[in-house]
């Protein structure tokens, strides 16, 4: 219960900073926070440290968590590693998935889609994540998964943001199905290709991404 209470903080936390309510540089009152969320400060203190994993929150000793918003060019610096950790895991997976791990990845697009038809892009995201971690293990990699797990955890706030953009989800659920098609017919460059373009922030993504992030800043 703790943890999905920090995990719920968290992603409250998140909008906060998206919609405009925080700002970057605002320090995060604990006192105020804890009772606003009716806990005490630990799941507080927990919700804290998942969000400065994504770098949108700053732990400073003796003086709190801050708001950190960043900045365009860490922001695509991030996103291009990304891209390329998961066509790296497409590109591997494509030679050792398992026939089991292609079902998973099948009922998780399923759900994805169920999600689209909805126009529920918070439900989207949570099959989305089990999307891609199914294919960070099948790359069978345990360095590589690893890696790809830190990295997509501090982007999550972000890759959550773009799924609201308009039109997203349904371009998200094509590759999704691309990806799952290459892999079924066991061609790890065609999976690698989609995931890179799939995870990649370049342009008109990426302005729509950054006009995002400057409205809620101001």
């Amino acid at each position: 219960m703790g943890q999905r209470r920090a995990d719920t903080i968290a992603e409250e936390l998140e909008e906060r900073i998206f919609d405009g309510t925080f700002s970057d540089g605002d320090r995060l009152d604990e006192v105020r926070l804890a009772q606003q969320f009716g806990v005490s400060r630990t799941p507080l203190r927990e919700a804290f440290q998942r969000l400065a994993l994504s770098g949108l929150v700053e732990l400073i000793p003796r003086r709190g968590a801050f708001v950190r918003q960043p900045g365009p060019v860490e922001l695509m610096e991030m996103f291009e590693v990304m891209a390329e950790l998961e066509a790296v895991c497409g590109r591997l997976a494509g030679k050792r998935i398992s026939d089991r791990a292609l079902a998973e990845l099948n009922d998780a697009n399923a759900k994805c889609h169920a999600a689209l038809e909805a126009q529920n892009s918070d439900a989207y995201y949570v099959e989305n994540e089990r999307f891609h971690h199914i294919l960070y293990r099948e790359s069978g990699n345990s360095f590589l998964q690893q890696e790809a797990c830190k990295l997509h955890k501090r982007l999550k706030p972000f890759r959550r943001q773009q799924l609201r953009f308009r039109g997203r989800l349904a371009q998200s659920m094509a590759e999704h199905e691309a990806v799952v098609e290459a892999l079924t017919n066991g061609d790890g460059e065609a999976a690698a290709a989609v995931l890179r373009e799939h995870v990649a922030v370049q342009g008109e993504k990426f302005h729509t991404l950054m006009a995002s992030l400057r409205s809620a800043a101001e």
